[in-house]
């Protein structure tokens, strides 16, 4: 058998405090060894291990850098002490194998799930005993509006979970008279909902009538049955104009309103303060719209989804009844031919029964015979002749006389 050695030599001796990890963005300190080719005739030949250690070397001397993409097939487990999820860019659906830390992981409080986009900065490194390429994180970040979408996901699916409704069965709405923002928000609710009821309450937005005016409205809209929403409308405007969205009064009737209140007053930049009083706010009175309904199409796509999934399911199950019938039948009819087969094979044994000699002996007969044969007529016996006599138990000798 011939032995193929792989040779390595170190370049110095090793220090045990190079085998500890880095700091964040610091070079690794990695421990270095020289990989050497196998020499065969004029070729230089590497083994995998030492192909693999080689590259893994390499891999180590590079510098962290940040990635990102969004987290897919996130698995982490109480007895690991590693999480390992794969990052995959959603552009291409390029994917990259990611390990952490799991006590790292835990600390950074992230709660991810699939799906969410993240920046990650890592290592790259060679895992060797089976050549996996991989990224060794050390540090992991929401970006961009992922960090809101999430949380909203989160207080969506919490509000789900309570029972809260999804589809509003009425919508209030408190704004101005020929107002610029009541147009606005019934346009976009119809537009996205076409089946959303809408109760408007025209009242005063501005000047020093607006706060009591609006409090009625909020407390008129209470009364309303199938309530479940009410929207607080004002376009934009000068700091007093938006004055009377600030008043005490109207904050505390805000606070104290039986039904959620979304806060749509002015543009981005203005923020009076009914809209802390408020369950939410809305940037504009159109984005107040947007977030009270659901949009038909994706109601409808999703419906789809659920009639398609639906429909799947029940022909799978269809089939298996159909498949455990079939299965049921076909033992049947196996059970009612051996049945069959039974019932002839009893008659045909009752048959043989009835015709064996044995039975015919049983009824008091006997079969006489000689040296030679079975007797059948007198003739065939001489007298004196020496007989055998066969009865139901047993035989027995006679002369014939």
């Amino acid at each position: 058998m011939r032995w193929l050695c792989l040779r390595i030599r170190l370049k110095r001796p090793i220090d045990t405090r190079e085998l500890g990890g880095s700091a964040i963005g610091a070079p690794a300190i990695v421990r270095r060894v020289k990989v050497e080719a196998i020499q065969y005739g004029e070729k230089k030949v590497y083994t995998v291990a030492a192909f693999n250690r080689g590259v893994a070397d390499w891999l180590a001397r590079l510098p962290t850098v940040w990635v990102e993409g969004e987290v897919t097939e996130l698995r982490r487990h109480e007895r690991w002490q590693t999480v390992f999820f794969t990052l995959k860019d959603p552009t291409d659906g390029a994917c990259l194998g990611v390990t952490i830390l799991r006590s790292r992981f835990d600390a950074l409080r992230l709660d991810l799930v699939d799906g969410d986009r993240v920046h990650v900065l890592g290592r790259p490194e060679l895992y060797e005993a089976r050549g996996d390429f991989r990224l060794r994180a050390l540090s992991i970040e929401r970006f961009g509006i992922g960090d809101h979408l999430a949380a909203l996901a989160r207080l969506k699916q919490k509000l789900a979970d309570e029972g809260l409704p999804r589809l509003p069965r009425r919508i209030g709405l408190v704004t101005g008279n020929d107002a610029a923002a009541k147009r606005d928000v019934t346009a976009t609710i119809t537009a996205r909902f076409p089946a959303a009821r809408i109760v408007v309450a025209e009242t005063y937005v501005q000047g020093p009538l607006a706060a009591p005016a609006m409090i009625d409205a909020l407390r008129a809209l209470c009364g309303v049955d199938e309530l479940d929403v009410i929207v607080l409308a004002r376009g934009g405007g000068s700091f007093e104009d938006l004055l009377p969205f600030s008043d005490e009064r109207l904050l505390r009737a805000v606070a104290e309103c039986s039904v959620p209140v979304v806060s749509a007053v002015g543009h981005e930049q203005d923020t009076p303060l009914c809209d802390l009083a408020a369950d939410v706010r809305a940037s504009t009175p159109t984005a107040a719209a947007k977030l009270v309904v659901p949009d038909a199409v994706e109601l409808h796509a999703e419906l789809d989804r659920l009639r398609t999934g639906l429909a799947r399911g029940t022909r799978r199950t269809l089939e298996r009844t159909r498949q455990r019938l079939m299965h049921g039948h076909e033992r049947l009819r196996r059970a009612l031919t051996v049945e069959r087969k039974r019932s002839r094979l009893e008659h045909a044994a009752g048959r043989l029964r009835a015709l064996s000699p044995r039975s015919t002996l049983e009824r008091g007969y006997a079969i006489v015979r000689t040296e030679r044969e079975i007797v059948r007529t007198v003739e065939q016996v001489e007298k004196g002749a020496e007989l055998e006599v066969e009865v139901a138990d047993g035989r027995f000798g006679a002369r014939a006389q």
